[in-house]
């Protein structure tokens, strides 16, 4: 499968089977000859060498329909089900007892959209390049099976699961399949959930209920409560997911941040735009965002020993404690611009500010 060009315009890949090109010359029309191409001289050859992983532009990512039918493929499979229907495998409903480690019936697709290879869908395809890397959150190295469980214990609001589960096998059988294409420490375009202009005002929460009621309701139901597949058996998941209440993230989610789902609402919702055409302007966008954060969810303890470097801290972290002197308000709804400003100055003047809630 491969995926169209990202949002940036990134460095020319020489990465064999990764990035292709195909592309007409500015000018050349079509039945026209191109030039050729002049042969690269060498210092812009190291250059190009040098830029290659930058932004990988194209996605080469192999069909799993055609993987053998082996013990590997079916495990890949497996893992591309656990993403897709998580509630049916891994749900507090599911069949068997000992596989309920997720605490809702969420979806890891429902944000993690087509299957983690959406563009500005919060894209998995690089996941297993990127990872082990350092976790601000953490303060420590992680790995790939550490990263999912954050998913797990946040997103899902439920508990760990062991390496040995097969679920969890299974989810890094697929991601690593996602990601065999790419060097380590790949950078792709289309990653994370986008960069709308920051607003200079704080989001509003009001505004984004009028948002949510002409554009979201309709799918996500006035109480915010989504589609279930199926009304008896909640192991089917949702068709449409709850935003808030009692069966959607928690409050140490990452979706639970704002600078995350505004970008993720403009550049994906209402369910079928992208980011090449999106429908909401960045100010509903944050609006509407701001609206859904401000609703009941459930809480996780421990928060105030997130972040062992509080200048670390993304500054859209609903929860303290903060080094930087702004409200937890401020922090939830922005606006951001004077919050990032002090924090580089605090990290200028201090370097790291330590969280004294972490022992």
């Amino acid at each position: 499968m491969r995926q169209g060009t990202g949002r940036c315009v990134g460095a020319a890949g020489l990465l064999a089977g990764l990035i292709l090109v195909g592309a007409l010359a500015p000018g050349v029309a079509l039945g026209q000859q191109a030039a050729p191409p002049a042969s690269p001289q060498p210092a812009d050859l190291a250059a190009d060498l040098a830029n290659a992983n930058a932004r990988i532009k194209v996605w080469d990512i192999p069909d799993i329909d055609l993987l053998p039918d082996d013990e590997e493929g079916r495990l890949v499979r497996y893992g591309r089900s656990v993403l897709e229907a998580s509630a049916r495998h891994i749900g507090p409903d599911a069949a068997d007892p000992a596989q309920r480690f997720a605490g809702n019936n969420l979806a890891c697709a429902n944000c993690h959209l087509d299957a983690g290879r959406k563009k500005f869908g919060l894209p998995l395809v690089a996941a297993a390049a990127d990872y082990p890397r350092y976790s601000t959150r953490s303060g420590a190295v992680a790995d790939l099976a550490e990263r999912i469980d954050s998913c797990m214990t946040r997103s899902m609001n439920g508990r760990a699961m062991p390496r040995d589960a097969r679920p969890m096998r299974a989810l890094l059988a697929y991601l690593t399949l996602l990601s065999s294409a790419l060097p380590k420490d790949a950078r792709i375009e289309g990653a994370g959930a986008g960069a709308i202009p920051l607003l200079d005002r704080p989001a509003d929460p009001a505004r984004g209920a009028v948002v949510y009621a002409q554009t979201c309701v309709v799918c996500h139901r006035s109480g915010g409560e989504g589609l279930r597949r199926n009304a008896v058996d909640a192991s089917f998941g949702y068709g449409v997911p709850p935003l808030w209440g009692p069966d959607s993230f928690n409050d140490g989610a990452g979706m639970n941040r704002l600078v995350t789902i505004a970008n993720f609402v403009h550049d994906n919702m209402p369910n079928g735009v992208s980011w090449v055409m999106p429908e909401l302007a960045p100010a509903d966008a944050w609006d509407v965002a701001a609206y859904v954060t401000s609703q009941k969810r459930p809480h996780r303890d421990g928060l105030e020993r997130d972040f062992p470097d509080l200048l670390d801290k993304p500054v859209d972290t609903p929860y303290g404690p903060y080094a930087d002197g702004f409200s937890q308000t401020q922090h939830k709804y922005g606006p951001f611009g004077p919050i990032r400003a002090e924090i580089a100055r605090l990290k200028a003047d201090k370097g790291r500010v330590p969280n004294p809630n972490v022992r």
